[in-house]
């Protein structure tokens, strides 16, 4: 990456969450309006709790027979890895691949805590080189 290019720098913008007292089937209808396949999952605080991808929802309820109604998104909520908007663009690839996420909320500290976007692979492959994208797809995608 040339300069030191921050989080915000990279991150696609205007990121939207699910509620986590909201259906899994609202969270699809919101990823298809949206159309993306991961969305942050908020809590009453409108902090974020988790992530949720159109993969969870397929795996969690649809393979089992489940109907998205009637799961809330909050019951996916877990550990998430997020960045602050702040800081150097190279951390957020360290976040993304120590922990193999291809998906990292940026989080405006400064300005609320509050969530303003969210790197993606597309937003590291348009500002890696190709050494650099070699390792970042090594660093995701390995197996532990």
């Amino acid at each position: 990456m040339a300069g030191k290019l921050t989080a915000r720098d990279i991150m696609t913008g205007e990121a939207r969450c699910v509620g986590a007292h909201e259906s899994l089937h609202d969270a699809a209808r919101m990823m298809r309006d949206l159309d993306v396949g991961c969305l942050p999952i908020c809590g009453d605080n409108n902090r974020i709790t988790g992530m949720i991808t159109d993969r969870d929802i397929v795996v969690t309820c649809c393979a089992d027979g489940i109907d998205p109604a009637t799961v809330q998104a909050g019951t996916l909520s877990g550990e998430v890895h997020w960045i602050d908007a702040d800081a150097e663009a190279t951390k957020a690839l360290e976040v993304m691949e120590t922990y193999h996420v291809k998906r990292l909320p940026v989080i405006d500290v400064k300005g609320g805590h509050r969530l303003i976007g969210i790197i993606t692979e597309a937003n590291v492959a348009k500002n890696l080189n190709d050494r650099q994208i070699a390792e970042f797809a090594t660093g995701v995608y390995a197996t532990a």
